[in-house]
């Protein structure tokens, strides 16, 4: 019921403020009374996302302060080269991890450049401050940070964090310090997890055969980043451990990113047969078209989603044309160079599922949309 002097209900503007920024919740605090009662709902800071490029220092005065007591999933946005965003980013996480008993879910999301030579020790070491203090934490995605993760960050998770369900590090770094050892840790310590995101060189034999235990919680989603020097360098991954993990894990989905610091061989041994890949990108320097025509032989049931980027030819053409024929459950495709008509048609003709796509018939200015289906 309204209230009869005109004053919205402590609930209604709890909704209301939920999708303020910090700084706006704070000056709604300031307001009267009733408004500073509904800024600390827990219903306004369940679910936070925070941009440090629009917040300023002294977002959070301390009369909010304890309502990150709240937070159980929270998404920060921020611009390491430049210094306040940076700041305002790692003093909230630091805070955070003074309250952090009811955190469920963390995404950290990094815009713009990195400054060179920069390791990013102030916000990985917040990072680990929370990981620390967040015994409840379920999701961490660390995938838009470009520092390098290592060792030291996966096990303080596997310590702190034994309810953990997802955990993504397969971000854009130019140096893997995630070793295979460190993963079996986690896995062991989180029995729960059922979502990973790591590159290549931080899997190993061992791990796969540790996620196709028959004890081991189902395992729903694979995310694998093939792009630094240590990935390009790791051992091949039997064919029959992924059969494994596949006949243990049916609904068991698998992401593969191929970037151009891969080889032809090497390629070559990340493609296994019984990979269940669902989406397969691939941004190599060398050829293209054999991974295509490869994921058209063996991932025609399980592919989704395909994205290539590589020059135009009339053998890419083909293997397209193929792809489209027999992957008839894909709902994606996005390819980068202009392609012939009768691709387009192809995938139009035999995939009935097709959501969305970016399949240029002539030249256009980049960005390039896709087109979405109706």
């Amino acid at each position: 019921m309204a209230d009869p002097r005109g004053q919205l209900p402590e609930e209604v503007l709890a909704l209301i403020f939920r999708h303020l920024s910090l700084r706006d919740r704070a000056a709604a605090a300031g307001v009267c009374r009733a408004w500073a009662a509904a800024a600390t709902y827990s219903i306004v800071w369940r679910d936070t996302n925070v941009s440090c490029d629009c917040e300023g220092e002294g977002m959070l005065p301390p009369s909010l302060s304890a309502c990150l007591d709240h937070i159980h999933n929270l998404r920060l946005e921020f611009e390491p080269s430049r210094e306040p965003s940076r700041r305002t980013a790692t003093k909230l996480l630091t805070a955070l991890a003074g309250r952090a008993q009811g955190l469920r879910g963390l995404r950290l999301e990094c815009h713009g450049e990195k400054p060179l030579f920069d390791a990013g020790s102030d916000i990985l070491d917040a990072v680990q401050a929370v990981c620390k203090a967040a015994r409840a934490l379920r999701h961490l995605d660390l995938r838009r940070l470009p520092f390098t993760l290592d060792d030291a960050l996966v096990l303080q998770v596997a310590r702190g964090c034994p309810e953990l369900c997802s955990l993504f590090l397969d971000n854009c770094t130019l140096v893997g310090s995630v070793g295979p050892d460190s993963v079996l840790e986690l896995l062991a310590a989180c029995p729960r997890v059922r979502i990973l995101g790591l590159h290549l060189a931080s899997l190993s034999r061992a791990t796969l055969e540790e996620l196709a235990a028959p004890d081991r919680a189902p395992f729903a989603l694979l995310a694998l980043r093939c792009a630094c020097p240590e990935d390009a360098r790791a051992p091949a991954l039997p064919d029959e451990a992924w059969a494994a993990m596949r006949r243990r894990h049916p609904g068991l989905a698998v992401e593969l990113e191929l970037e151009p610091t891969l080889s032809a061989d090497t390629v070559r041994r990340v493609l296994q047969p019984s990979v269940p890949v669902a989406a397969l990108r691939l941004n190599l320097s060398g050829d293209s078209v054999g991974p295509v025509r490869f994921a058209a032989h063996h991932y025609a049931t399980s592919l989704r989603v395909l994205e290539v980027r590589a020059a135009a030819s009339a053998e890419l053409n083909a293997a397209l044309e193929e792809l489209a024929t027999r992957c008839a459950g894909l709902r994606e495709v996005h390819c980068f160079c202009v392609v012939r008509p009768a691709v387009l048609g192809a995938f139009r003709a035999h995939c009935p599922r097709l959501r969305s796509y970016t399949l240029k018939l002539t030249r256009e200015p980049h960005p390039w949309r896709p087109t979405l289906v109706a």
